[in-house]
Formats: structure tokens, C-alpha cells, sequence
């Protein structure tokens, strides 16, 4: 069993209770905790008020979004793209887990007939012809964590020790094995997002037609058992990434890589087709170039505001190569919608 850290601030008492309400024996698997943390309608991070994204005081980390209206008119160009062939006017476009007050064409003329957020908390409802888009959603849902020891795997569990919050190994469930390797190097870490598979089959049972496209970091499920000895988990606090998770309840980001095999696979068996997987740099080359070059031909002469955003979005050392975009069509509703 690990201990607090020196830097760890105590937990409210009101969010001691709540953990002590959803927890046996005031222990709880990680993943509990993790959506306790994050998306608690009272304590969660993501759904208290105040700004978590951008550069200024308070904030955390930064994104695509973070770049301003030009990363908004790369989708929307790169979406016309993709569904060239088709009416655009009979489109919606529905960006799931904006930020309050936020949207990624929430500036920006479009050619689609609506566009529009669906928030942290609120119900997934999507039906007709639509664009279903995201933007680093599927990383911060719950996941699990574990860790092979002495030959078998054990799972993390956190438990509430003396008012602070501390990791406790237990040997991993019979049902977890199946998504785990027989074997693996001493101490080697997955951290599986199982949460993130359930929230994608949630979208594609939807009764609608049309265009996914997600922007996230992942790996392959290869590269998460074979090249991530010390899992992809992280958290983030005022652009500082830290490996203790358990601090800051409700005031930091948690995250780890997705499996976009694991990912692709919910898409293919949902009746979607055409799927890739590119990077933010090649996804946007191959698909919002006519726009890329009018955006530079525009700037040549400065080094403005607007092409230093386009620049990183772009460049491989930048977001270029950080994320990563799936997308996938589906031209008909999914076999199990009315």
C-alpha cells in the first residue's frame, strides 16, 4: 500500500463522504474513483464552473481549441471533404464534451445545417444525418490500472487511509484477464480504457447516419502491452503533469492513452466504413488542403496571430503528431435503431 505524498492536499470532507458512499469498506476501484473525480455533479472536475482550458491563471492544459477559431474552420473544411457527394445543408453537426461556453464552430460560418454541443452530464441523443465530433473526449473517461507482480497481474484500487487517499494492489479479477497478456516484464503497467469502448458504443447506437470523427492521444493495443512499461496515465494540474493521481480530487485532469485498435473495432461493428486513423498534421494535409493553402496565401506576408495557430496545429513538434484523428462514415442507421 503506497502512501500520501508530502504535496498531496487533503480532500474536502464532503468529497471524503461521497467516496465513502460509493465505496465497500472505504475502498474503491480506481476507475470508481476516477469518475468520482471528474465527472461527480457536485465535485467533479469537469463539472465545476471556471475555465480548465487555455494559457491563463487557473488553468490546466491547452488544446487544439486553444488555437482560436482556425482550428474550427480546419473541421469544418476537412468535414466538407469527407462527406463531398453529399448535401452538407442536411448535416447537424453535434461536438460531444465542449467546454461551457465553448464549441469548436461556435465562431466560425459553416455550411451545415446546425451545429451544436452536447455537455458533460447531459443525455446522448443523436438521430437523422449528423457529424458526431470530438475533441480529446475519450482520453478522460474512467480507466482501470494494473500492474504485474511476482507473476500475476494485480489491479490498483484506491483506498481512504487518515483523510487522504492512498493506492492499494489486489489481484486482478478473473474477467480482466481477458483483455490482459498471459504474461509480461516485473512491474510492467496497463492502464485500460474500458470506460472509453462504452462510451464510443453508446454513440454508434444511435439511430444516425453520417460522419464520426474524434481527435484524441492513443496507441495501439500492441504499443500499450509491449512499449508503455509505466502506463499512459497522468495528471494535470496548472500545465504541470504529475503521476499522482490520487491528489487534487476534483481540481486536476486525469487522463491516459486510448486504444484506437479497440476504438476502430466498436466503429467497424456498428456498420461503419471507410475508417482511418491519421495524425492531426496528415488528417488535416489530406483533408482541409485547399484550406491550408488559401490560409497561408492569406498570411504570407506577416507572421500573424492566426498563421502561428495554423503552424501549431500543424507542425509535427507541436499538436501535429500529439493527436491523433479517427474517423469513419456510416451511410445508413445502426442495425438495432428502430
Amino acid at each position: 500500500m503506497s502512501k500520501p505524498t508530502a504535496d498531496q492536499s487533503a480532500p474536502s470532507d464532503a468529497f471524503i463522504a461521497r467516496f465513502r458512499a460509493r465505496a465497500s469498506g472505504d475502498v474503491a476501484r480506481f476507475d470508481a474513483f476516477m469518475d468520482l473525480a471528474l465527472y461527480d455533479p457536485e465535485f467533479g472536475y469537469y463539472r465545476r464552473s471556471g475555465r480548465r482550458v487555455g494559457y491563463g491563471k487557473g488553468t490546466d492544459f491547452f488544446t487544439a481549441t486553444t488555437s482560436g477559431p482556425i482550428f474550427g474552420e480546419l473541421i469544418s473544411a476537412a468535414c466538407a471533404s469527407l462527406l463531398k457527394g453529399h448535401d452538407l445543408r442536411d448535416f447537424h453537426f453535434l461536438e460531444i464534451g465542449a467546454e461551457p461556453g465553448g464549441g469548436v464552430l461556435r465562431d466560425v460560418a459553416h455550411p451545415f445545417a446546425s451545429a451544436r454541443t452536447i455537455r458533460v452530464g447531459e443525455p446522448i441523443e443523436i438521430t437523422g444525418n449528423a457529424i458526431v465530433f470530438s475533441n480529446e473526449l475519450f482520453d478522460a473517461q474512467p480507466f482501470r490500472r494494473f500492474v504485474f507482480r511476482s507473476g500475476n497481474w494485480n489491479e490498483r484500487y484506491v483506498r481512504l487511509q487518515h483523510g487522504h487517499f492512498v493506492e492499494e494492489l489486489r489481484p486482478a479479477e478473473n474477467y480482466a484477464f481477458a483483455a490482459l497478456p498471459s504474461s509480461a516484464p516485473e512491474g510492467y503497467q496497463i492502464d485500460l480504457p474500458f470506460a472509453s469502448v462504452e462510451l464510443l458504443r453508446a454513440i454508434a447506437a444511435q439511430p444516425w447516419r453520417g460522419l464520426f470523427l474524434a481527435f484524441d492521444y492513443g496507441k495501439s493495443w500492441s504499443e500499450l502491452v509491449e512499449a508503455q512499461p509505466a502506463g499512459t496515465a497522468r495528471a494535470y494540474f496548472q500545465h504541470t503533469q504529475s503521476n499522482d493521481l490520487l491528489a487534487r480530487p476534483g481540481q486536476q485532469d486525469l487522463t491516459c492513452h486510448v486504444c484506437w485498435d479497440w476504438l476502430t473495432e466498436v466503429l467497424a461493428s456498428s456498420g461503419f466504413s471507410a475508417l482511418a486513423l491519421e495524425s492531426q498534421e496528415a488528417f488535416f494535409v489530406h483533408h482541409a488542403s485547399d484550406f491550408i493553402g488559401a490560409a497561408i496565401a492569406a498570411e504570407a506576408a506577416r507572421m500573424s496571430q492566426r498563421k502561428l495557430a495554423l503552424m501549431q496545429l500543424l507542425h509535427p513538434a507541436h499538436l501535429g503528431q500529439k493527436f491523433q484523428a479517427l474517423h469513419a462514415t456510416r451511410m445508413a442507421p445502426c442495425a438495432n435503431s428502430d
